[in-house]
């Protein structure tokens, strides 16, 4: 095929606020006409608070039709195909679009100042509508399930079952457990069991941190004021908050017990993944002898980087030139290209030019396995089918070089 297979491991897809309604229960729709107008508002405090509020609004101009591809089926399909892109996986939206799921739902999940039982009920909402919207275009849509873990185990597991027999292929887990049990208890075993039973990733999506530590009260107060500095902070930890949680699971034993399980780290850049795996092997390696620490990974057969090359793929969200010229080091098997479409930081309505910026005179076998090969072998899609669509609308491998 003169043509890539494109995936993008990074999309985002949900209702404008109010239309989540018909998707949540009816014994819970009092409480969501409560909570609409307060989620509207701090959604749009959260976009002031992060500088995006005005870049946001003149972004738009010319783009509103194609931003309606966020839950419109046909203008989805209209900008994947002018994207070059065959497949997506597909997260909730957020900010730019006003369009989280209810009740703290969505991947973030915080665990503070929410109600866990109505967290699972917009989580739920979110993913009654994702598999319509999946069921629409059933090749080209890899649907996630959001899933508020930390809140009960046994419900966990029951909706992970739902979402694997409703067409969905991996599920969403929170960044951060707060004061709940942390993902290397064995109490989330059942969890890592069923994920790795019935082929379904865990992701864990770049985005919760504890913002009240950069911006102040959320909403702001009367006394409180603008900090300096608060974006930046931001933007330079969040990456980690990330990552926190594969650091968890890897000294937790987790990819021991459960060697099959595969987990996606997405939209955390990947530029920190050669300076972690040394620290993480170091540790394991020499400061165990050097420091008389005790014995803290007998119950580990592999070194960190080996279960990390074995179980964890990349997101690698609106891919620069640099992290692909660091592909080595971080590992070419291990990196999922993706469009970040709808978000103005992603690279759509640019993505092609993006593409060839990024992997322009690279090895083909190498751009094959980043912008799709990787993807296709993390979710088990049927590629011969998705090759139908990419000889349709993929790039043209001869774009790619000089």
């Amino acid at each position: 095929m003169d043509r890539y297979l494109v995936i993008s491991a990074d999309g985002h897809a949900g209702l404008p606020a109010a239309d989540y309604r018909e998707y949540v229960l009816p014994k819970y729709r009092d409480a969501f006409d409560l909570a609409l107008p307060i989620q509207i508002e701090m959604t749009e405090t959260m976009a002031k608070q992060f500088l995006v509020s005005d870049i946001n609004k003149e972004w738009r101009k010319g783009h509103e039709e194609g931003l309606t591809g966020a839950w419109d089926h046909a203008a989805r399909n209209q900008v994947v195909d002018d994207d070059g892109v065959s497949a997506e996986v597909l997260f909730p939206d957020g900010v730019t679009e006003m369009n989280s799921p209810p009740f703290g739902g969505g991947f973030s999940m915080p665990v503070d100042n929410v109600v866990p039982e109505l967290q699972w009920e917009g989580c739920r909402a979110h993913n009654r509508w994702l598999r319509e919207f999946v069921e629409m275009e059933p090749d080209r849509r890899i649907g996630l399930a959001c899933v508020p873990a930390v809140w009960d185990v046994d419900d966990a597991v029951k909706e992970i079952h739902w979402a694997r027999d409703h067409g969905l292929r991996g599920i969403i887990l929170p960044t951060s457990f707060g004061s709940f049990a942390p993902y290397h208890h064995p109490r989330y075993d059942p969890i890592w069991a069923t994920c790795q039973d019935l082929d379904m990733p865990i992701h864990f999506h770049s985005g919760q941190a504890p913002i009240t530590d950069y911006f102040g009260p959320v909403p702001p107060t009367e006394d409180s004021i603008a900090l300096p500095g608060a974006m930046g902070i931001y933007v330079s930890e969040v990456c980690w908050w990330n990552v926190r949680p594969l650091t968890f699971l890897i000294w937790g034993g987790v990819f021991e017990r459960f060697p099959a399980l595969k987990v996606a780290i997405t939209e955390g850049t990947t530029v920190w993944v050669p300076e972690y795996l040394k620290l993480l092997d170091h540790r394991y390696v020499d400061t165990h002898y050097a420091q008389k620490l005790g014995d803290y990974h007998s119950h580990m057969k592999s070194k960190p980087s080996e279960y990390f090359a074995r179980n964890v793929k990349l997101g690698a969200s609106c891919m620069p030139r640099r992290e692909a010229e660091q592909r080595f080091d971080t590992g070419i098997e291990q990196i999922m290209w993706g469009t970040d479409y709808p978000h103005p930081e992603g690279s759509w309505p640019f993505t092609r030019k993006q593409m060839i910026d990024t992997f322009h005179d690279l090895p083909e076998n190498e751009v094959e396995a980043m912008l799709g090969g990787n993807a296709a072998s993390f979710y088990g899609l049927d590629v011969e089918r998705l090759n139908k669509i990419a000889e349709r609308v993929g790039p043209k491998r001869s774009e790619f070089r000089s």
